[in-house]
């Protein structure tokens, strides 16, 4: 099964989460925080949302900063993935 993302929605793989500190302290599972890196796995055709003409900035493959809270997780054959709006990344890594 695929994911296709609908207008300025783009679904993301959120990168591993760290398991040690920079100090080298091992966290617990529940300690570890949400990771804000993810990849890109696919992009919406973009278009008139809410009036506006949004053209898509980011493209599959692209490595990406994503706001904190934002997003739908979605679980597709034991894969986890975050569904957000475009305007929810921050930033690509280069």
């Amino acid at each position: 099964m695929k994911l296709v993302p609908l207008f300025d929605r783009v679904v993301l793989k959120q990168l591993v989460a760290e398991e040690t500190t920079k100090s080298g302290i091992v966290l617990p599972g529940q300690a570890k925080e949400k990771p804000q890196q993810a990849e890109v796995i696919a992009v919406g055709p973009g278009g008139v949302v809410d009036g506006k003409e949004i053209t898509m900035q980011v493209k599959a493959g692209d490595k990406v900063i994503f706001s904190k809270y934002s997003g739908t997780d979605v679980e597709v054959e034991d894969e986890k993935f975050v569904v957000v709006k475009q305007n929810d990344i921050l930033a690509v890594i280069e």
